[in-house]
């Protein structure tokens, strides 16, 4: 009797469904392996020739990152707060440039260079509060790549991309220090611009400044709040009560003479008196906080304050809730 073979037909649908699972498995556990790995050691600075030259015979390839982050500091930075020659002012245009420039989406900065970076920006404040506010036009216009640093009272200036620099913003506040910083910087220097404003300012040339400062801080705020949300609710709560550490560290001067000093220390007298709980809120205040602080040294009528204050406050809450959205 002759043997009866019986053919079994696998359904190719299924074997198909099996093929993709398994490629998309294997493309995960490719991510998790080598993911991490994406991003250039040091966001491959000590290989961008621009900003090796930039930075001296120290940064090379395979340096320490946080050798390359002493090399931003000592290059970019001068020997008087906020006075910087023109290859200064060049170097650190050479390295936010390349960060844009390389970044993945979205952008990470290696740990060692977070600080480094917050520092040596904190000395441009005056540079990175205009790139950050939007309002002035000349940043605007001088904001690419090839177009050098200008001099203007006493110092060069650099300007850069304001998608850019948020993003860069973004990545090194991820370190609440490096984030406490670049606040502490923008809040010293709000109080100058604030203190600059002649007595006898009105309408347009009286609001300006107070208006401008709570869009750099509200901006600050989304940034804060982007970085925040990002984490776990634990490490959030750290993350907040770490910048709240830093700002409170802060020197103060109490002395009326001085009058941005005083603003800038009602300002943390006022955030180190407010319940724990309740500084993050108070954080988002600020340029209402600083305004008022003001206008009170300046004895300003109290329906001119009051009008200006709401606009304060409007502008830091709507920039704050944009910049959310976007990143």
């Amino acid at each position: 009797m002759p043997l009866k073979f019986v053919s079994r037909t696998v359904p190719v649908k299924p074997l198909i469904v099996l093929g993709v699972c398994l490629a998309l498995l294997g493309g995960l556990t490719a991510w998790l392996l080598l993911g991490r790995q994406t991003v250039a050691a040091c966001n491959g600075l000590p290989e961008n020739e621009r900003v090796r030259k930039a930075l001296g015979a120290t940064v090379q390839h395979g340096v320490d990152c946080a050798v390359v982050g002493e090399a931003i500091v000592k290059a970019t930075v001068g020997k008087e707060p906020g006075l910087h020659t023109e290859p200064q002012a060049q170097a650190m245009k050479d390295v936010l440039f390349a960060l844009g420039f390389t970044k993945p989406d979205p952008l990470t900065v290696d740990p060692a260079l977070r600080a480094p970076l917050a520092t040596a920006l904190a000395d441009y404040a005056s540079d990175t509060h205009e790139i950050l506010a939007g309002l002035d036009s000349e940043y605007m216009r001088l904001d690419g790549e090839a177009i050098p640093p200008w001099e203007s009272d006493g110092t060069y200036h650099l300007a850069l991309y304001s998608t850019y620099f948020k993003d860069i913003v973004r990545a090194i506040s991820e370190d609440p220090k490096a984030y406490a910083i670049l606040r502490m910087a923008q809040t010293r220097h709000a109080a100058r611009e604030l203190t600059a404003v002649p007595g006898e300012a009105r309408d347009a040339e009286f609001t300006i400044v107070p208006v401008k400062n709570a869009r750099v801080f509200g901006i600050l705020d989304g940034i804060g709040d982007a970085v925040a949300e990002h984490q776990d609710e634990e490490d959030a709560q750290a993350w907040r009560a770490a910048v709240m550490d830093h700002l409170l560290r802060e020197p103060t001067n109490g002395d009326e003479s001085d009058p941005a000093g005083h603003v800038v220390t009602m300002w943390l007298r006022d955030l180190e008196n407010t319940p724990a709980a309740d500084r993050p809120d108070h954080l988002s205040a600020q340029a209402v906080h600083m305004a008022r602080t003001w206008t009170l040294a300046r004895k300003t009528d109290d329906s001119v304050q009051e009008s200006l204050l709401r606009e304060v406050d409007d502008n830091q809450r709507k920039v704050r809730e944009q910049v959310k959205r976007d990143l």
